[in-house]
């Protein structure tokens, strides 16, 4: 009998198990693990990616689980994480485009010289850009945000106020179109992630880097340089563009109401957002270097021409390298039309 009452039990347990309304199932956890290139101690990991991690975690009752790995903490250096978001070992990356050159042409559109609006209107141009041109170019991958940083001021160890203080100059910059402008320049463009930054200068491999203020102190590129050139009134030379990718698989393990988290928390939602963020953080790169003694140059009118004549240059190389691939020239109109609208 006692064992008749036992199974019955058991049976009644498993019985009940399979009666569980199908939305139950909604419960489960969900760990994904995120990487970028940069230490913990640096802007956008702390105001950035952080915060939106614990957003998430936050709106999903505990159920999603960001796991940020920093510093590129699965190795093989900043150009792979992209691959990693792809084939699955990461389930997300926040990463430049730039650092897989050719592969993201079109992306390049919003980091050419003149193609900058500051991060708010930029991002809002550029993700709208997104979704009518870009869509297909990152298809491997879910885009859950294409952003901007405050744009690029060169950071020296020699003093830059013309365009002839440029040539001949080794400068790091981290994609395509700062290649571009530099050649078109005549300096000596080197090509290279952020992380590579101190050794390039303490090296004297570079004797420049073109660098917004907000990633400076994390490399501490106040200390390894003396001198930082901009545009009257903070303007920049030209900006980079950023990514945050989800794998595909990732977000289609995940049940409806969790997507809805991720859709609500990412895109055109995320743009002012994350404009916003990155002009707030420009202020204490900036202090630092103007607490370190550091000489800040800001160009004459004269100067201003000459560097807006190099960047007309740049944009005719970048339009005539890749003609043959898409609407080139068609691409800049539209991205000045986008930049205009959301810039007024």
């Amino acid at each position: 009998m006692y064992l008749k009452g036992m199974l019955a039990a058991i049976a009644a347990v498993v019985f009940s198990v399979l009666l569980v309304p199908a939305g139950t199932v909604n419960a489960q956890e969900f760990t994904l693990r995120l990487s970028h290139p940069l230490p913990p101690v640096a802007a956008p990991h702390r105001f950035f990616l952080a915060p939106w991690a614990e957003k998430i975690q936050e709106l999903s009752g505990g159920r999603i689980k960001i796991e940020i790995i920093p510093a590129n903490g699965l190795g093989g250096g900043s150009a792979t994480l992209i691959d990693k978001v792809i084939d699955g070992t990461l389930d997300l990356a926040w990463t430049l485009p730039a650092y897989t050159p050719g592969r993201f042409p079109k992306s390049e559109t919003f980091e050419l010289p003149g193609l900058f609006a500051g991060p708010v209107a930029t991002n809002q141009a550029l993700w709208e850009f997104y979704n009518d041109e870009m869509i297909e170019e990152f298809d491997d991958v879910k885009v859950l945000l294409l952003h901007t940083h405050a744009g690029q001021a060169i950071m020296s160890t020699k003093p830059i106020r013309s365009a002839a203080d440029l040539r001949g100059m080794p400068i790091r910059t981290p994609g395509n179109t700062g290649t571009l402008w530099l050649q078109a320049a005549g300096a000596n463009p080197v090509q290279a992630p952020v992380p590579a930054i101190p050794e390039l200068l303490s090296r004297h491999t570079v004797e420049a880097v073109m660098l917004p203020f907000e990633i400076a102190p994390a490399f501490k590129v106040h200390e390894l340089t003396s001198y930082i050139t901009t545009f009257p009134n903070d303007g920049r030379i030209h900006t980079a563009v950023f990514l945050l990718a989800m794998n595909k698989d990732s977000y289609a393990s995940l049940p409806a109401d969790l997507k809805k988290i991720i859709d609500d928390n990412s895109g055109g939602n995320l743009s002012v957002e994350a404009g916003e963020i990155w002009v707030g953080v420009e202020g204490p790169g900036r202090e630092m270097a103007r607490n370190d003694g550091d000489e800040f140059i800001e160009l004459s009118p004269s100067a201003v021409a000459e560097f807006e004549a190099i960047g007309e240059k740049a944009v005719a190389a970048w339009i005539a390298g890749n003609s043959g691939k898409f609407d080139a020239a068609g691409m800049v109109e539209k991205a000045k039309r986008l930049l205009a609208k959301y810039a007024n």
